[in-house]
């Protein structure tokens, strides 16, 4: 991603340190950012008599990056990092119409990295989602595994079932992680997250959150393996996550476990990745507050791409299943992508993205209702 330099200058201010000063260069602000637009034709089943449009604008990945660092003179690497998103409200969960003129920070995060590893503190993905490996994206700007761009909706609930195998239980809530030093190609990381009450960065330097307001507590461990093997660059993850359940919430606690692969030889990437959950809600990407008990869901995706100059094809598949023992509703979804990308420029990709989505909703009082998509559209990807 192409970036654009801009000079600051660091404030001190005198007699807050108990030592001498280091005359250190200021830190580097980089900004950069990206935009990805799509025009869908789509032909979706009818669902409780209402027809979907025909036609879609998608405007997604509407991101704003702003990061400085420097290095000390100590050696160490210290900096911040802000994500604006515009044109969403609540990080995408709560979205009002007709609002793309807001712009909400997603993450904002301090990091210090140096011989010991990296510490980030702030609101940003946990080690589980920054170390995990899955099916390759080729369309420029989206692909099966947490799409940016689906193309279905099954009544009311968006999906019926987890359309990520990236542990979501606590996102981009304020968390401090440590990542280790890559040591012959492994490496460690953990998080910890108080409060998953909310999805961006909260005021909370004043007061303190109540107990049992949200999912609380929540532990990620993660480990994954990045190196060469015979010629062939080799990704390899494996995480552990889980938290404690509000009280008022549902008794079992959330959990997540998942593991992930991608190997890439000679121009073809080949990627897959599974995730089991328990606790933890069907209908929202990430749904922390929402977890409940007796719901489990299973999750798998693979995927393979093949890039040479400008050009990139592939195909992917993501299906996963949720099962809620206590309401006796069950969901399946599955989303099959075919297409490709072309490299117009540095920053500009065009791509193709066709898609075949099914969702089937089961439920004790409703039957079941199976819902059909179809969809092929032309996207324009723009990073800077």
């Amino acid at each position: 991603m192409k970036k654009t330099l801009l000079g600051t200058t660091a404030l001190v201010t005198a007699g807050l340190l108990a030592g001498p000063a280091l005359a250190s260069d200021p830190l580097t602000v980089t900004v950069g950012g990206s935009v990805v637009t799509g025009f869908y034709f789509v032909d979706m089943d009818t669902v409780g008599l209402v027809q979907a449009d025909d036609t879609k604008v998608a405007v997604v990945a509407r991101n704003i990056d702003i990061v400085a660092s420097g290095t000390l003179d100590n050696g160490l690497v210290a900096g911040a990092a802000i994500k604006l998103q515009a044109g969403d409200d609540d990080n995408g969960q709560n979205v009002v119409a007709n609002n793309n003129d807001s712009i909400n920070a997603s993450e904002i995060y301090a990091f210090l990295e140096g011989g010991f590893g990296r510490f980030e503190i702030g609101g940003t993905d946990g080690a589980a989602f920054k170390m995990h490996y899955s099916s390759p994206w080729f369309v420029p700007g989206n692909g099966v595994d947490s799409p940016n761009i689906y193309n279905m909706q099954n009544g009311v609930v968006t999906f019926s079932s987890q359309t990520s195998t990236y542990s979501l239980l606590a996102e981009d809530d304020n968390k401090i992680s440590y990542f280790t030093p890559r040591l012959a190609g492994f490496q460690l990381g953990a998080s910890f997250t108080p409060d998953a009450g909310a999805n961006d960065p909260i005021a909370n330097g004043f007061g303190l959150s109540a107990q049992n307001s949200a999912v609380e507590e929540v532990f990620e461990i993660a480990a994954n393996y990045a190196g060469e093997l015979g010629g062939a660059s080799v990704g390899v993850d494996v995480y552990y996550v889980t938290g404690e359940a509000a009280a008022l919430v549902g008794t079992d606690d959330p959990e997540e476990i998942g593991v992930g692969a991608s190997v890439g030889f000679g121009g073809f990437t080949l990627g897959g990745a599974y995730k089991t959950s328990e606790g933890i809600a069907a209908g929202t990407q990430g749904g922390a507050a929402l977890s409940t008990s007796q719901i489990e869901s299973d999750s798998w995706t693979v995927g393979l791409a093949y890039g040479t100059g400008p050009w990139t094809v592939g195909a992917a598949y993501f299906t996963s299943e949720t099962e809620n023992n206590t309401t006796l509703t069950n969901g399946e979804n599955s989303f099959l992508q075919v297409g490709g990308g072309y490299s117009l420029g540095a920053g500009v990709d065009l791509g193709l993205d066709v898609q075949f989505i099914e969702d089937t909703l089961a439920t004790a009082a409703a039957g079941t209702q199976s819902v059909d998509s179809t969809s092929a559209g032309v996207v324009l990807a723009i990073s800077f």
